[in-house]
């Protein structure tokens, strides 16, 4: 893998935060299969995303867990859903994401460093 390298400065500028997953539902409007999230960041309030995250995770199982964020990206409507946060992950050998998280508890809003 080959990128073209960055100063600290410049990921400084993507702000990655924690959030802890208060609902996740399936959006009917979606033309792909998509939850839509609600999230709490703590003190920087609850948003609302969503994902396509449907064929690894099912919506219940998502309750709880710990995601992590881009939020420093305008506001997208996505099938009629107002994304505020993007939710990061990256994809499996089959294409399917897999969610980003950490393997132990970390306060909601908090950065990424």
């Amino acid at each position: 893998m080959t990128s073209a390298e960055i100063e600290w400065a410049d990921f400084e500028k993507v702000e990655m935060r924690v959030a802890t997953v208060l609902s996740a539902e399936l959006n009917p409007k979606a033309r792909k299969p998509a939850y839509i999230f609600t999230l709490d960041f703590g003190e920087s309030g609850i948003k609302t995303s969503s994902a396509q995250v449907t064929v690894l995770y099912n919506a219940g199982e998502l309750i709880g867990r710990q995601v992590l964020c881009v939020c420093n990206f305008a506001p997208k409507r996505v099938a009629g859903v107002k994304s505020e946060v993007l939710i990061t992950g990256a994809a499996n050998a089959d294409g399917d994401i897999v969610l980003a998280g950490f393997t132990l508890p970390v306060p909601n809003g908090h950065r990424l460093i």
